[in-house]
């Protein structure tokens, strides 16, 4: 790789061109902006400049700051390895330089990138170029100038969403709310770029310094009120994320205040969200999502991933048409395979009611969706077979039923075909025991609904060839999902992990706590919706047939609720038939039921584990840890067991399987944060009161009393009976 690099060409008609040149996205490292401070500085003081372009190099401007940097200062804890670039740079060299500076803009400008253009004095780009500050998805807001400047060049109430939501739009789009000046194509950009320069030195076109406007930013009272609706939106959809509220005031400021001193009130909040639990978890997040890409001995030992164009989808129920949607839409030709017509007709009826959702989201065109409804088949038999490159089994959970068809699909399938199951439970080794194929034998675990959920989590035997998890990944990248490697084992990575997360629930609601409060505590600290919600929305049937596999794989530590079959037996099942913990009408919000009341008292008296009989006093905050300190509690075994390659991994799988809230940076990171030492007393104080399902792992219980972080690698000794 070249080194990061700022270069500077003087022109024979006088103008500077300064060139960021960082592949691949030109990020703004520190080298950058140190070189970016001296050739401004050069160009300034040379008589033979008379003005200035902006441009990064490779058909991109920049994609923003270097975010390892974020990752520098959250493990030592030094904000001072932030570099001043708002005041120093965007203020003093760019926007208040004796010369007019022009940003020559290509590709993407996002993030510091775009802020760097808007402090030029005008911003010349290309056709669909992307420009956005999504700082806020990273618990920062934008640092170098972007809360005062975006307002003063488009309006506040299209700024406040841009940043808000971390919405980027195209240079079209751009150039009719004022933020772009002229749209050129790629070969004239440079030269319309110098010229208009050069005319701003001539005074033929204005000289604009964006921190200076106040048209566009409305009166002060229109203003306030954007704000004030804004601030409110802000506290209902994001309370737990500080970054929404501080941008806004920060806005507020310089509305209030002027530009510049709306500059230093982001400068000093930038730096102080830096270090925030929020930032450093989205930062965690980020990174941990990109590492999932590197599996030892697949990703490094020179095999290349081949090329999936035709696969097949066996069953076409929830899971199989789901998985056949998110194949066609990733441009894959789909043969689905069902037992008879009325099942077919059935699930490519559910695969188109699918495509025509998201293009009525707005999430596809209606092109797409035909090109995608295009590449796909039924049949009943296996005679489309002889040609595909994958074959993905998503029929119900019965192992002589999954026998029985990886027998039949090895024998009518191309050798390099590779055969994947989406069994969410059953032993990997057990589906493919009857084929001389287990090298091919994957399993491909989507999540409900699968052509929405981004996790896929790829589970290997050991007889699992390292080619054939390659090209799983590559399907998994090519239909928009995070491919995530695991282990074979009873519920792979997440399912095992969070099996503890209902019985938790159901723990905590047979000593008395009120279902509906715990929904709601949990639904607070950040996860969708709380555990006895998401058993109505799962169905009873899933709840049972679970809690049978994971009372078999782990008889110690399971809490055994008689509440599920109770609900069966009244008539209910959750969201199917709309009646559950919650009653479910159409076109309005589940409200919760008080005739479930009765029925909780008959779980409470049957288990009878109430001290005195009584109901426990409980704080919210034990109501989370109790929940989900098993979960984390678990997450060690999965660690130790070696199930996942890093504890990052689970991180991730915790964030994009079951939602666990990315502010705080997946189920390791957040009890890392809190601490090993009080996750493993409070288990040990709660096993001694309730029993076995708190007891503590011994991994966490060494962790704990070592005083190291649960995310360090597992020790070789340990790895050495992993199954990875």
């Amino acid at each position: 790789m070249a080194e990061p690099r700022v270069t500077l060409d003087v022109g024979n008609d006088g103008v500077a061109i300064i060139t960021i040149c960082n592949p691949p996205v030109n990020a703004l490292a520190i080298p950058i902006i140190t070189g970016l401070k001296d050739k401004f500085n050069e160009a300034t003081r040379r008589q033979d400049v008379k003005a200035i372009v902006l441009t990064g190099k490779g058909g991109r401007f920049s994609g923003g700051f270097d975010i390892t940097v974020f990752e520098k200062v959250h493990k030592n804890g030094d904000v001072s390895l932030m570099p001043d670039v708002s005041v120093d740079l965007v203020v003093n060299a760019i926007e208040d330089c004796k010369k007019p500076v022009v940003a020559a803009v290509e590709g993407l400008a996002l993030g510091g990138g775009l802020e760097l253009t808007m402090g030029c004095h005008a911003r010349i780009a290309t056709p669909k170029t992307q420009l956005g500050l999504p700082e806020l998805t990273l618990g920062v807001i934008p640092g170098f100038g972007g809360t005062q400047r975006l307002p003063r060049l488009v309006g506040l109430s299209k700024a406040v969403q841009m940043m808000l939501l971390s919405k980027s739009i195209m240079s079209e789009e751009g150039r009719k709310l004022g933020l772009i000046d002229a749209i050129v194509t790629s070969e004239e950009l440079l030269k319309v770029s110098r010229q208009w320069a050069l005319d701003i030195a001539a005074r033929r076109k204005p000289w604009m310094r964006s921190l200076h406007r106040t048209d566009k930013l409305g009166s002060l009272s229109e203003a306030r009120e954007i704000l004030k609706t804004a601030k409110q939106q802000a506290k209902k959809t994001a309370p737990n994320m500080p970054q929404h509220l501080v941008c806004l005031d920060v806005i507020e400021e310089g509305v209030i205040h002027g530009g510049y001193n709306g500059v230093l009130k982001e400068a000093k909040a930038f730096k102080d969200l830096v270090l925030s639990d929020t930032s450093k978890g989205l930062v965690h997040v980020f990174f941990a999502q990109r590492a999932t890409s590197k599996v030892p001995n697949v990703t490094d030992v020179g095999l290349k991933p081949r090329a999936v164009k035709k696969a097949a989808v066996i069953g076409g129920g929830l899971m199989g048409s789901g998985i056949a949607t998110a194949l066609i839409l990733g441009n894959i030709y789909v043969v689905l395979k069902e037992i008879n017509h009325e099942y077919l007709l059935k699930g490519i009826k559910t695969i188109e009611a699918n495509v025509r959702g998201l293009v009525s989201r707005g999430k596809l065109t209606q092109d797409k969706a035909n090109k995608a409804l295009s590449m796909l088949k039924g049949v009943l038999d296996y005679s489309e077979f002889k040609d595909v490159d994958m074959v993905i089994e998503a029929v119900i959970e019965s192992i002589p039923l999954k026998q029985k068809i990886f027998s039949e699909i090895e024998k009518v399938c191309p050798h390099h075909c590779i055969l994947a199951t989406n069994t969410s439970t059953i032993d990997l080794n057990i589906v493919g025991e009857k084929t001389s194929s287990e090298d091919r034998i994957i399993g491909a675990h989507f999540f409900s609904p699968a052509h929405v959920m981004p996790l896929l989590e790829i589970v290997r035997t050991e007889k699992t060839s390292a080619q054939a998890i390659l090209d799983l990944m590559a399907v998994g990248k090519s239909i928009k999902k995070v491919p995530v490697v695991v282990g074979n084992c009873t519920g792979f990575a997440v399912n095992r992990a969070f099996f503890p997360y209902a019985q938790g629930a159901h723990l905590l609601a047979n000593l008395g706590v009120d279902i509906f409060r715990i929904d709601r505590v949990i639904s607070s600290f950040g996860l969708p919706i709380g555990p006895f919600q998401l058993q109505d929305l799962a169905g009873y049937g899933v709840a049972t047939a679970v809690g049978e596999e994971f009372t078999k794989a782990f008889p110690d530590r399971i809490f055994q609720s008689p509440l599920v079959d109770l609900l069966l037996k009244s008539g209910r099942n959750g969201k199917t038939n709309g009646k559950g913990y919650y009653i479910y009408e159409k076109g309005s919000k589940p409200k919760p039921d008080p005739s479930v009341l009765p029925i909780i008292e008959e779980s409470k008296r049957l288990t009878n584990i109430m001290p005195g009989g009584k109901p426990i006093s409980i704080t919210d905050k034990e109501i989370v840890e109790m929940i989900l300190f098993p979960v984390v509690n678990e997450s060690c075994r999965v660690l130790e067991d070696g199930i996942v390659v890093r504890a990052s991994d689970l991180d991730v799988a915790s964030v994009l399987g079951m939602s666990f809230p990315s502010y705080r940076g997946g189920i390791v990171f957040w009890a890392d944060t809190l601490g090993p030492k009080h996750v493993y007393t409070s288990l040990k104080k709660w096993s001694q009161i309730h029993g076995n399902f708190y007891k503590p792992s011994k991994f966490l219980e060494e962790r704990a009393m070592k005083g190291i972080p649960l995310s360090a690698p597992v020790s070789s000794s340990s790895t050495s009976r992993s199954r990875l």
